[in-house]
This record gives C-alpha cells, structure tokens and sequence, in this order.
C-alpha cells in the first residue's frame, strides 16, 4: 500500500544542471528471454506513468536485448525519459566508444543518450574512453558521461582526465544496499566532495533481501507498516533520502514498478533512519569496492 505524502526530495540536480528523478528503473537480466518480453516491456511503461523518468541498461545486459526492450517501452515517449546506457571495458578503446555508442543508439531507437557510462575498469586507458565520450558529446549523441564499478582511486585518476578535458564525470554507478554499505567509506565520501552523483544499483540485493523473521527485517516492517508502505520500499527510502544518490531498483514485473515507486511516497524520519542504520551496520574496514 502506498501512502499519499509526497517525498520533498524525490528529484536530484546533476552536475550537468540537469534534474532527474530519485528513483528510476534498472534493465539487468532483462531481454534474456522472450517469454518475459511482454512483461518487461509492460514494466518499463508502468514506471514511466508512475514518475520513474530513469531508465538505465547497458550493451553488456542479454547481449543487447535489455536495449531493444527499452527501445519497445519508450516509443514514443523518448522525451519522457532520461535513457542511460553503457560500455563495455573491452570495447572502451577511442575508436571502440564510438562505435559501441552507434549500436546502442541503434538498439534502443533513439539518437541521443542523455548519459553514458564506462561499465567498469579496463585495459583501454582512461584517456582514450573519455576523449571518445568528449567527441560523443560534441556530436551530440551523449549529453553526459560517467562511470560505474569505479572506486575512490578509479575516480580520482578519472577526475584528472575529465579536467583536462574541462570537464566533469556526472554519476558512479556502485552497488549499494542494506546490506552491503561498503561505498559509506570511501566512495561517497569522495562523490560528496567532488559533487558527482551516485548511482545504487541492485538496492535491494540480488536475493539477499532481509527476511521477516530477521532482526532487520522486523525493524523494516515495523518502520513499514507506520508509513503504510512495504519492507521493500521503506530499504529503498532510506538508501534515497542520502544527498547526491539516486537508485536503480529492478522492474521487471508491473507489480515491481508499482512497488518500487511507491518509495517516494514518503519521508522516513531521524528515528526511522537510525533504526535502520543501527539494523544494518556498514563494516568496520573497508575491504575494496563491491561489485556484481
């Protein structure tokens, strides 16, 4: 059940000026199966009419077919939608962006991308990726660019190559969730400071989400249930409620986009978000960046 309160930060400013929603919508293991196209596609739509402007896929995710399904759901609705795509390491050569930018914009039927990201550190120098995302945006088939999987010394070694170029990096897409807050100690700190947004993807786990009968679990159905919201969304408020982040949770159901945006549709409180804090610790040391 969703409450009716409006969350008075459900919108995040960009260092690129441009405003975006909190929560968007996540297309990984989507277009690996025909049978679920459908759905998929259904999924993506609901989100859009429910205030999810942000889609985010990749070249890498059902090998292009999570691309062509978000091509099928944002017909005709393009300008509805902040659309982010990804490049694969391998292919992040100068020559390798380009090319690999022209298939997705192929794939997903638009002539733009408004972000594009390196999916994570490769053999290619970072100087070679970022000057083919300058061309990229000089062309005007990206309007922004950033990275993902990139710790604390990945971003500062990115930062550098971005202003020589005068320019900035726009988003770090990292895992980030309940249960694994590893970011809280070195990336988020490094992103507050240097003003470039964070991007949670899987926030909700990838089938580690807490159960009723954990500790945590009761502490996110308690909270839960004084918002009248569920467990679920009450673990994407409080990753959202944090400046300079947004989240991608995976919808791949209609009933999942029905869900997922009724997380901004309330406003935890300082003692919500202790309880949840005091639920699910960070770790004391930090052992490197998480990835999936």
């Amino acid at each position: 059940m969703m409450a009716s309160k409006k969350a008075p930060h459900a919108t995040l400013a960009l260092p690129t000026g441009e405003t975006i929603p909190r929560l968007g919508l996540g297309t990984w293991r989507m277009g690996e199966d025909r049978r679920r196209r459908e759905a998929e596609v259904a999924a993506l739509r609901l989100g859009l009419d429910l205030g999810l402007g942000l889609i985010d896929t990749a070249e890498m995710y059902g090998s292009g077919g999570a691309e062509a399904v978000v091509a099928e759901a944002i017909a005709g609705r393009r300008d509805e939608v902040f659309l982010v795509s990804k490049v694969l390491p391998d292919n992040a050569s100068r020559q390798g962006t380009i090319a690999a930018c022209e298939r997705s914009l192929a794939r997903l039927g638009t002539d733009r991308l408004d972000c594009y990201l390196l999916h994570w550190r490769g053999r290619h120098p970072l100087e070679d990726t970022i000057a083919a995302f300058e061309k990229l945006v000089g062309d005007g088939k990206i309007l922004s660019w950033g990275v993902s999987n990139f710790d604390a010394d990945d971003l500062d070694e990115a930062y550098t190559v971005a202003a020589s170029f005068g320019e900035t990096i726009t988003c770090d897409q990292v895992l980030y969730h309940l249960k694994e807050r590893a970011i809280e100690h070195a990336v988020m700190p490094w992103c507050e400071k240097h003003k470039v947004a964070i991007v949670a993807y899987s926030p909700l786990g990838h089938g580690t989400f807490p159960g009723p009968r954990s500790a945590g679990g009761r502490v996110l159905k308690e909270i839960a249930e004084l918002h009248h919201a569920t467990p679920r969304q009450v673990a994407l408020q409080f990753l959202v409620h944090r400046p300079g982040l947004f989240a991608i949770p995976k919808a791949s159901t209609p009933e999942h986009a029905t869900e997922n945006a009724g997380a901004g549709d309330f406003q935890l409180s300082d003692v919500d978000v202790e309880r949840i804090d005091k639920a699910f610790p960070r770790s004391s040391h930090y052992r490197g960046l998480p990835v999936l």
